[in-house]
């Protein structure tokens, strides 16, 4: 052969395919008829074309190397051997190469069968369940496999038949003139969308899609420790593909309802709890009911749990209760419970319980005018911490 396709492509003669085509795609958009300016680029553009097919295929590529004529006795090239409008160019060729597809195009057809989307539902769980997990029934829409045709989508005793537009291929040729030879291009069939095979008589369920839509219930075992924005997969519960391909995922995304008693703070349960006066200033054993007690078949032991308010307690003291707040979700043990205490000053006293407040005003020598206090500086709190 005169004409060095490796030079043409300016690659090494031990170019692997991609280097081969990588070169093919910058040449051919470089010396395109249409974008290029040089004198000589429509004769550049018919060389590198050539050389692509020749090296692109492994049977041609290996003919060329032991010195054979890859066209054969009588054969021309894609581009045309014969100058001028004699040859043939297929424009699926660099199609292919620029953005990605097989060399020379012959895709052929389509299959039916394509998997089904994934779907998304929302649920909306009480803090106790997703505190602990539960098992829910959940209503779902989707698209399932057609009874009547089992994914076929064809009417009883029917079967898809061969497209008579493009002969089961899937995709027509049509030819179009140029100055460059007569250019080739390749799309799906119209008639029958590129599967090769058209349904003359559809499922009257489906109508030839395979599958349709139905309202199902699905369970889902949610595990203790989820919060807000977690999502649950459940393989193969999407819907169900085209032609009775297989189905999608089902992702289930979860937002925990507000609780009325309490509040969640990472795996922590927070709650708030009103105490009397005179309980806060002597001191008192409370009894705080637990998250757990919410929980069917509760053990009484778990269903509250004991704290101690020491005198003197104070609004805003926290009172924490080791491991009786919520399950971890990947890992072991469980969170705090953390109480904030609130003390109450009576509103509405009789006669007899304002005598007794004035009798202890008096006797702590707290009946007079209150003074403020006067604000002290940083120095000032740290000597009073370490006093």
């Amino acid at each position: 052969m005169s004409t060095d396709y490796y030079a043409v492509l300016g690659v090494s003669h031990d170019a692997t395919e991609e280097e081969i085509k990588k070169a093919y795609r910058k040449l051919a958009m470089k010396f395109h008829p249409d974008v290029a300016t040089e004198p000589d680029a429509a004769e550049r553009f018919k060389q590198i074309g050539e050389a692509y097919e020749v090296l692109s295929d492994q049977s041609k590529r290996s003919m060329y190397d032991r010195g054979g004529d890859p066209f054969g006795a009588g054969g021309m090239p894609g581009f045309g051997n014969m100058g001028g409008m004699g040859g043939t160019f297929d424009f699926s060729t660099i199609v292919d190469a620029m953005f990605g597809g097989g060399a020379g195009g012959g895709r052929g057809p389509r299959s039916r069968v394509s998997r089904g989307q994934d779907r998304l539902e929302r649920l909306t769980l009480a803090l106790v369940d997703a505190a602990f997990g539960t098992d829910i029934d959940l209503q779902v829409d989707s698209l399932v496999l057609c009874g009547h045709c089992s994914g076929s989508g064809s009417a009883d005793g029917s079967k898809p038949v061969q497209c008579r537009a493009c002969h089961g291929r899937g995709e027509v040729v049509s030819v179009q003139r140029s100055f460059i030879g007569d250019i080739r291009t390749t799309s799906p069939c119209p008639q029958c969308r590129g599967f090769g095979t058209i349904i003359e008589h559809p499922c009257p369920d489906c109508y030839g899609e395979g599958r349709v839509r139905a309202r199902r219930s699905l369970n889902v075992r949610v595990p203790a420790g989820v919060s807000t924005g977690n999502r649950i997969r459940l393989e193969s519960q999407g819907d169900v593909g085209t032609g009775g391909g297989p189905a999608g995922d089902l992702y289930v995304e979860l937002t925990v309802a507000e609780h009325e008693f309490f509040s969640r703070r990472n795996d922590d349960l927070e709650t708030t709890l009103e105490v009397p006066m005179t309980s806060a200033a002597l001191g008192a054993a409370l009894h705080v009911t637990t998250l757990d007690a919410e929980r069917e078949g509760c053990d009484q032991d778990d269903a509250a749990v004991e704290v101690e308010v020491a005198p003197g307690t104070q609004t805003g003291t926290r009172l924490v209760v080791k491991g009786k707040g919520v399950p971890k979700l990947r890992g072991r043990g469980r969170g705090d419970l953390v109480v904030s205490l609130v003390v109450m000053t009576p509103t509405r006293l009789d006669d007899q319980q304002r005598e007794l407040l004035n009798s202890l005003a008096t006797a702590r020598g707290e009946d007079g005018l209150i003074k403020p206090v006067a604000a002290k500086g940083f120095f000032g709190k740290l000597k009073d911490a370490f006093s």
